[in-house]
């Protein structure tokens, strides 16, 4: 009963998450707000807030142990874990990071940003979906109820890098599908239909 309460919550998540990032939702908050200056701030606190609860949901209900890895592979996985936190600031880093969070839209207009090609991002299209994911899946032990999370939040990391590569052909488009055919989309040296 654990993984179904869990899935639903990360399913809810997941959808709420996704329908207020829509340029839909966005568009609709300006229009009725006169600007939406706030919005990717409160957005990007509201995703971070609203998690809590799942999180809350995987430590307090009934849990098994699914594995524990041993000593000295364990020590290995947390030294993984490091590096993943180091390349995932710096991907951060290498963006706009004060539009990313949503304080540069506070005391400028928001205009759309330049494509990032330069640093990680010449190695994957999406640094920080891969370092995060890189942490996760490196945790040496996993609880029934932690791994029921991960796999959800691999499953919502992957549709939600397909709707953002719509979004960027969108916004970008040649540019990013140059882009897109040479640089791998999650694992450095693994590129689909190239041509």
């Amino acid at each position: 009963m654990s993984i179904f309460i869990l899935l639903l919550a990360m399913t809810l998540w997941g959808v709420v998450h996704s329908f207020l990032a829509s340029h839909f939702v966005k568009g609709m908050i300006s229009l009725k707000a006169g600007g939406a200056d706030f919005y990717r701030l409160a957005y990007n606190i509201f995703a971070v807030v609203s998690f809590a609860p799942i999180l809350y949901l995987m430590r307090t209900l009934p849990d098994q142990a699914v594995y524990q890895v041993p000593s000295p592979w364990n020590l290995v996985m947390f030294g993984g874990q490091l590096f993943a936190m180091l390349l995932l600031l710096i991907a951060f880093l290498q963006t706009d990071s004060l539009s990313f969070v949503g304080l540069r839209q506070l005391f400028e207009k928001e205009k759309s940003g330049d494509l990032v090609t330069r640093g990680l991002y010449r190695i994957v299209r999406h640094p920080l979906y891969t370092f995060s994911l890189l942490f996760v899946w490196l945790t040496p032990s996993a609880s029934q109820n932690s791994l029921t999370v991960y796999i959800g939040a691999t499953l919502y990391i992957l549709i939600g890098a397909y709707f953002e590569e719509r979004k960027l052909l969108r916004d970008f488009g040649e540019a990013y599908a140059s882009y897109k055919r040479k640089t791998p989309m999650l694992i450095p040296g693994l590129v689909f239909g190239r041509k």
